[in-house]
């Protein structure tokens, strides 16, 4: 199975965001944070909405990281979640680390900025929800004043990271709700081994007509070697994936070597519209974010500014 890849610097930010986005009912409402108090609510102001358009805050004089159809990075915002970064791995960040929090902090650009081109935006209430819950997730408004302080976030800073996290958010999820429903999957069984020698006998075995029920659960008595239903895209190794949907029902494979040892698959079912399990939701949810990334990039104009 296929872990959910996506990942998202800026950790408390990314988990406030998952909380109040994708339909959770909001919060028991709490005293307002001081944080906003002074300033106005950062928007995304849409200059065209064509793909690439230029959808960014007000430009500022600070120095910056990137600029993303200009849409403005800043160099402090970037050294924010370089320290968030780091405080979560727990080691000093290695020259790939930082590129993965540049590459996020892009693709955050890139997902708010379809967002507004869709029509959404991030409003000062829907803000102030996500500063409130947050300050109640640390533990209360000094304690957000003082992780605020510790990661360097002004309130200017943070709250244009927050706009942007929520409208990336809500983007991310249009997008991988789009591949959800059914999908042409198979359910299948495997026979997993250790050993090439051992593998071959199993096959033999098979071959000369031997139940691969019974062989499957002789090694593996808990589940049968059962892997249930699952879709194109769905597991990590792409020799099983398409050796299991080359198979027709009551047929298995030959011995396929992976990394994880040496399988022999038998398909039981096929379905051409087979209703998507959760885990597979988020599988391919998180492949179709990554892929529509992919495809946005080459759309738009990045600039990297970073010396």
């Amino acid at each position: 199975m296929k872990p959910n890849l996506f990942y998202s610097t800026g950790y408390f930010l990314c988990c406030l965001v998952i909380l109040g986005v994708a339909g959770c009912k909001p919060a028991t409402p709490t005293p307002v944070v001081p944080v906003t108090a002074a300033l106005p609510v950062a928007t995304l102001v849409a200059t065209d909405t064509a793909p690439g358009a230029t959808l960014a805050p007000s430009a500022t004089s600070l120095p910056l990281a990137a600029r993303v159809n200009g849409l403005e990075i800043t160099l402090a915002e970037y050294q924010s979640e370089l320290a968030l970064f780091q405080a979560a791995k727990g080691t000093e960040l290695a020259p790939e680390d930082k590129q993965r929090v540049l590459d996020d902090l892009i693709d955050q650009a890139l997902l708010a900025q379809a967002a507004q081109e869709k029509g959404f935006t991030v409003d000062e209430v829907m803000l102030q929800e996500r500063i409130t819950r947050l300050a109640s997730t640390l533990g209360g408004d000094q304690a957000l004043q003082t992780w605020l302080a510790t990661y360097k976030y002004d309130q200017q800073s943070f709250q244009r990271a927050l706009t942007r996290s929520v409208a990336a958010a809500w983007m991310r999820d249009q997008i991988a709700t789009a591949a959800s429903g059914t999908a042409e999957q198979v359910h299948a069984r495997q026979i997993l081994l250790y050993s090439a020698d051992q593998a071959d006998q199993v096959y033999q075995l098979l071959k000369s007509g031997n139940d691969f029920g019974n062989l499957a659960l002789k090694y593996d008595p808990l589940t049968g070697g059962d892997l249930g239903w699952f879709p194109r895209g769905y597991l990590l190794d792409k020799k099983l994936e398409e050796a299991a949907f080359s198979l027709q029902p009551g047929q298995f494979s030959p011995v396929i070597e992976t990394p994880a040892g040496f399988h022999i698959l038998q398909v039981l079912e096929r379905d051409p519209q087979h209703p998507l399990s959760p885990d597979a939701r988020l599988v391919l949810g998180t492949q179709a974010v990554s892929e529509w990334l992919a495809a946005r990039r080459t759309q738009s104009q990045i600039e990297i500014t970073l010396s």
